[in-house]
């Protein structure tokens, strides 16, 4: 478990990422796909039932011993807050109510954020526009993991342990990588998030509060629904930078694992982005689906079969 594995260098490319040309080939040679570029309307209703789910477990938590809150918080919070970063990916998009109402949009995720515990939709929307434009960008995408993660989680013990502090990494790697002004939006969503996380704490008290936290630590770090961030972008083979999972996972996640069709045609909701591969149809075209899923690609990097960035 000690012995470095892996690469010991980043992929370094120098062509345009593939996705804007082949989004013209594909528009050009399939013109109803634009048919699919509307907003989805239960989205918001899915957002709605998600947080209130987690309000009901916040009201629970007060009772549960401490050893049964964390429990709780992997099995159950885990995969409802994992869901709600995912609902808060596709309204990035203005997938919610469509780009003409895009402040309705904003706080729709400010609301999905709540159960996640800390101020996350409006700084994830700010770099996520990045991560399309400039995909594997070195300094521009904060997606990619930093030279300094890539060297010092160089072994199979080390690459686990970065899978399970994966929220602190994506969270803390935009401010050293690419670091931008703060915005009257993430001033809000952060004084939202502070009102409701005092309200839930003078309400119920500190368990509930640790419980919500609890449940964005563990469900966005070492759980089976969060090897999607390894499986999405990680070059699995030479000169794929993309790639696609089309198993039951989607399920609960917004169809995230349509990656390929989503870099493809981001303006596409979650929920449409099957109809892009269409109906008992093989891989999208140029992708490269992963038969074995997320949860394998999250165990390959662990064990250093995968790349280290």
């Amino acid at each position: 478990m000690g012995n470095r594995a892996g690469r010991t260098d980043f992929e370094w490319v120098y062509t345009d990422q593939p996705h804007t040309q082949r989004r013209k080939e594909m528009l050009a040679k399939y013109p109803a796909i634009k048919a699919l570029m509307r907003p989805d309307p239960r989205l918001k209703w899915a957002v709605l039932g998600l947080v209130l789910a987690q309000l009901l477990a916040c009201r629970l938590a007060q009772g549960l011993a401490w050893r049964w809150l964390l429990f709780w918080a992997y099995a159950f919070g885990g995969c409802v807050n994992h869901s709600l970063t995912l609902a808060i990916h596709d309204i990035s998009h203005n997938a919610a109510f469509g780009s003409g109402r895009a402040a309705h949009n904003r706080w729709l995720a400010v609301f999905a954020n709540l159960p996640v515990g800390v101020p996350y939709a409006a700084s994830f929307k700010k770099y996520h526009v990045d991560h399309h434009r400039y995909l594997g960008g070195h300094g521009l995408d904060v997606d990619v993991p930093t030279r300094l993660e890539g060297w010092l989680f160089c072994t199979p013990a080390r690459k686990l342990l970065w899978l399970a502090l994966q929220p602190f990494f994506y969270s803390l790697r935009p401010l050293c990588v690419h670091p931008k002004a703060v915005t009257r939006m993430e001033v809000l969503n952060a004084l939202v998030q502070l009102a409701a996380d005092a309200a839930i704490f003078a309400l119920w008290g500190l368990k509930p509060v640790a419980y919500l936290l609890a449940s964005s630590l563990l469900g966005l770090g070492l759980h089976p629904i969060s090897g999607h961030f390894v499986a999405e972008h990680y070059m699995f083979l030479k000169g794929h930078e993309t790639y696609s999972y089309y198993g039951p996972l989607n399920w609960i996640t917004f169809n995230v694992g349509y990656h390929v069709e989503h870099h493809d045609f981001p303006s596409i909701p979650g929920c449409n982005l099957p109809l892009v591969r269409g109906p008992g149809a093989g891989p999208h075209p140029g992708s490269l689906g992963l038969a074995d899923g997320p949860l394998a690609a999250g165990w390959s990097q662990g064990g250093g079969r995968g790349p280290t960035g």
